[in-house]
C-alpha cells in the first residue's frame, strides 16, 4: 500500500522522485491522522509557499482510487486513509509461505567471517557477539537468496602458541591438560604473563618456539595440534547449545603456506619497505599506521594470514561481499588488510571486503579479559540463563510438558534477543532481570506471544484457514497487525543493507506489540464461524512471521511456555 501511495504522490509532485517521496512519507502517530502522512514542508523553498498550502494543493491534485478511503490536508501534512478492506485483502493475497523471502542473491555468494575463538582460550562471552551477530546475518542473506559460506577464522597461530608451549614445558602436565582440557592451557597462559613481567627471556623462548612451528618442527607443531583438537571440542559443544553451524574451520594455520606468495607479490609490486628489521607496507598516506606483514624474525603475522585468506577465498569462493564480524577494536587492522589489498591493485577491494563492528560486552558492567584471567564463560552464561528461565516456569507453569526444552529455548533465546535488540556498535550488558522477563522488550516476550498465537490455535482447533471475508478484520488493531506483517520484506532486505539485525528484533517486537492489542481486543474462539476463521487466519499468519523473523536471529519457538 505505501507503494501505491508513493506513486500518487510521484504523479502529482514533479519535483520530487519516488525515493525523496518514500523517505519522506511517515506513519502518523495517532489513528485518526491517517494511515500515511505526507509532510510537506521540504516543498516550501522549492514552491515558495507556507507548507499548509502545499499540503492543501497537493490533496486536491491526488488521483482518486479505491485504494484510497479519503485523502486531506491537515495543517502541513497530507494525510491517506486507506480502504481498510482493500488493503486487508492485498495483505492476505501476498503473505504467504515463504513471505520475505527473495532471490536478490540468486547467482551471489558472501563469505562471513564470525566467532573465530582463540584456540587454547575458553569460549567466553565476548565471544558470544560475532557468534550472535555472525549467525543472524547468515540468516539474512540466505533468506534473500545469498549463498553464504560460514567461516570460523580460528585463532589457531601466532606467538601465543609459543608462549603456551614455554608454559605447557615448564610448568604443565599431560596429566593435567587431558583432565582439565581448556581450564588448565588457561591456567598456564596467565602464568606465563606472570612469569614473563619478572624474566623476559620467557619471551624470546615464546618466539623461538613460534618460529619453529613456522618451520614445521614435529614436536612444536604436535603440542600445538593437540591443544587445538581440545580447544575445538569445547568450541563445538557451545555451537550446539546456540544451535550454530560452520561450513568450514579454516583458521590461520591454513594460511601458514599461503603467506609466501602474498609476501612475493607485495615485493613484485614495490609495497614492502624495511622498518627496524621488520617488513611493513607504508600507509601514511591514508593516515593509518603501516601494515605489518613479517617480524624482524622473518615470521608472519596475523595481517599476513589475513591477506592469504582474501585470496583463498576470493579464487576459492568467487565471493561477491567477504565480511568479517569482530570487535570494533579491531577496525584499523581490518581498514590496513583492505587498504593493501586495493593497493595490490585489486579494485574489488573498495566494496567487496566489509568490516562489520560491534561493541563491548559484560555482565553487570566491566569489560572482561583473557590475559589477566578475569573471564566469564560462555557456557556458564548459558547454561545459567536456562536454569534461571526453567526456575520461572517452575513458578509459573509446574505442569509444562517438555520444561527442559522450553527453558533451553527461551534462556538462550534471551541471551541472543538481548544482543541483537539494540544497534551491534553499541555496548551489552547481560541484566539477568531485564533479559528474563516476559514483559517489556525482550526475546521471552516475542517468544510468549508466538506460544499464545499457538494456543489460539489449539483451542479453536483450526491450523489452516482458506478464503475469508476481509471485512471482517478492517477493525483498527486487526489492520493494525496486517500493517506491522506487511513490513516483513522490507525488515529483512534493511537489515542486510545495514548489516544489522537489530532491524529484524526491532520489528519482530513490533509484531508482537501489535498481535498482543488484537489478541485482547478480539476474542477468536467465537460461535460466528466465518468470524472466528478470518480473525484465525490473522492469527495464523503473526504467528508464521514471528516464526520467521525469530528464526533469522538464530531463535527457536516453543509452542507452549
Amino acid at each position: 500500500m505505501k507503494e501505491k501511495i508513493i506513486s500518487l504522490l510521484d504523479q502529482t509532485i514533479e519535483e520530487l522522485d519516488k525515493d525523496k517521496i518514500s523517505d519522506i512519507l511517515e506513519i502518523p502517530p495517532k489513528e485518526d491522522m491517517g494511515d500515511f502522512a505526507f509532510p510537506c514542508f521540504q516543498l516550501a523553498k522549492i514552491f515558495r509557499k507556507a507548507p499548509n498550502m502545499i499540503a492543501q494543493e497537493i490533496a486536491e491534485k491526488i488521483p482518486e482510487s479505491d485504494d484510497l478511503s479519503k485523502v486531506e490536508a491537515a495543517g502541513p501534512y497530507v494525510n491517506f486513509y486507506v480502504n481498510k478492506e482493500v488493503f486487508v485483502n492485498e495483505v492476505l493475497g501476498k503473505v504467504q509461505k515463504g513471505y520475505g523471502s527473495s532471490d536478490i542473491g540468486k547467482g551471489k555468494t558472501i563469505c562471513i567471517d564470525y566467532s573465530s575463538p582463540n584456540v587454547a582460550k575458553n569460549f567466553h562471552v565476548g565471544h558470544l557477539r560475532t557468534t550472535i551477530i555472525g549467525n543472524s546475518l547468515y540468516h539474512i542473506f540466505t533468506k534473500l537468496g545469498y549463498h553464504v559460506e560460514r567461516i570460523n577464522h580460528l585463532g589457531d597461530w601466532g606467538t601465543q602458541f609459543g608462549k603456551l608451549i614455554v608454559a605447557y614445558k615448564k610448568w604443565g602436565s599431560k596429566e593435567a591438560v587431558e583432565e582439565r582440557g581448556i581450564p588448565e592451557l588457561l591456567d598456564l597462559y596467565v602464568k606465563f604473563h606472570k612469569e614473563a613481567e619478572k624474566d623476559d627471556s620467557l619471551n624470546d623462548q615464546a618466539r623461538e618456539w613460534f618460529v619453529k612451528m613456522e618451520e614445521g618442527d614435529e614436536e612444536a607443531l604436535s603440542i600445538w595440534k593437540w591443544f587445538k583438537d581440545i580447544s575445538l571440542v569445547e568450541y563445538k559443544r557451545i555451537y550446539r547449545i546456540l544451535n550454530v553451524d560452520f561450513d568450514h574451520y579454516t583458521g590461520e594455520s591454513f594460511y601458514r603456506d599461503k603467506t609466501g606468495a602474498v609476501v612475493e607479490e607485495l615485493k613484485e609490486k614495490g609495497l614492502l619497505k624495511e622498518s627496524e628489521g621488520a617488513m611493513i607496507v607504508d600507509l601514511d598516506e591514508y593516515d593509518m599506521a603501516p601494515c605489518l606483514i613479517t617480524k624482524k624474525d622473518g615470521s608472519s603475522i596475523y595481517a599476513t594470514r589475513d591477506l592469504a585468506a582474501i585470496f583463498y577465498r576470493k579464487n576459492t569462493y568467487h565471493f561477491d561481499k567477504c565480511i568479517y564480524v569482530t570487535g570494533l577494536e579491531q577496525k584499523l587492522h581490518f581498514a590496513q588488510v583492505f587498504k593493501v589489498v586495493e593497493l595490490m591493485g585489486y579494485e574489488w577491494a573498495k566494496d567487496q571486503l566489509i568490516h562489520v563492528p560491534y561493541g563491548l560486552v559484560s555482565l553487570e558492567g566491566g569489560k572482561l579479559s583473557t590475559r589477566s584471567g578475569n573471564i566469564v564463560y560462555a557456557e556458564d552464561i548459558l547454561k545459567e540463563s536456562v536454569s534461571k528461565i526453567k526456575e520461572i516456569i517452575e513458578e509459573k507453569n509446574p505442569d509444562l510438558e517438555d520444561k527442559d526444552d522450553v527453558a533451553h529455548k527461551v534462556g538462550i533465546g534471551a541471551i541472543i534477543f538481548n544482543d541483537l535488540y539494540n544497534q551491534r556498535i553499541k555496548d551489552v550488558t547481560f541484566t539477568w532481570d531485564k533479559i528474563h522477563s516476559f514483559d517489556g522488550e525482550t526475546g521471552p516476550y516475542v517468544q510468549y506471544t508466538y506460544a499464545r498465537a499457538a494456543s489460539v490455535l489449539r483451542k479453536t482447533g483450526l491450523t489452516e484457514v482458506g478464503e475469508i471475508d476481509p471485512s471482517l478484520i478492517t477493525d483498527p488493531t486487526s489492520v493494525a497487525l496486517l500493517k506491522e506483517i506487511e513490513k516483513f520484506p522490507e525488515a529483512v532486505k534493511t537489515a542486510a543493507d545495514r548489516l544489522e539485525p537489530s532491524v529484524v528484533s526491532r520489528y519482530v517486537m513490533g509484531v508482537a506489540q501489535a498481535f498482543n492489542r488484537f489478541y485482547h481486543e478480539n476474542q477468536c474462539n467465537v460461535e460466528d464461524e466465518n468470524l472466528m476463521k478470518a480473525r484465525v487466519k490473522l492469527v495464523i499468519l503473526a504467528k508464521n512471521i514471528i516464526s520467521d523473523a525469530l528464526e533469522l536471529l538464530g531463535i527457536q519457538c516453543p509452542e507452549q511456555m
